[in-house]
């Protein structure tokens, strides 16, 4: 293997590694469900519970890197527009009825893993800071 995929792979490694646990950390802040957090990650059942037990064994592809990459822009945004952690972290389960949510919990929106659905829920709550959506 030449220096430059060596320096990647182990890019790559460490990025699954540090995403990962932050990734567990803000879902289980959520108060997600095993089941919800092997859809948002797109992991099957043993490898998540593997990599639950010990992130340093994580190799994620570009799409799990995606949807971490989502998830810590929610968190982010959501620590902007909350001072209080009860808010940041129980944003996520609150009943929401703009157009998009239409009544849903952010969470019932994010829980079946589409990618899109993710991406659209990061747009509405990065609005709420004053981004565009």
């Amino acid at each position: 293997m030449n220096t430059v995929k060596a320096q990647k792979s182990f890019s790559n490694k460490k990025l699954s590694v540090a995403g990962l646990k932050a990734a567990f950390n803000i879902l289980d802040k959520w108060g997600c469900s095993a089941e919800q957090a092997q859809a948002i990650l797109r992991m099957k059942r043993a490898t998540y519970f593997k990599l639950k037990g010990d992130p340093a064994g994580a190799n994620l592809d570009a799409d799990q890197l995606s949807r971490i990459s989502m998830l810590l822009n929610i968190h982010q945004a959501l620590r902007i527009v909350f001072e209080n952690p009860e808010n940041q972290y129980g944003f996520m389960r609150m009943k929401n009825h703009n157009p998009y949510f239409s009544g849903r919990t952010p969470m019932e929106v994010i829980e079946g893993g589409e990618f899109t659905k993710l991406y659209e829920t990061f747009k509405r709550v990065d609005a709420l800071r004053g981004g565009l959506v």
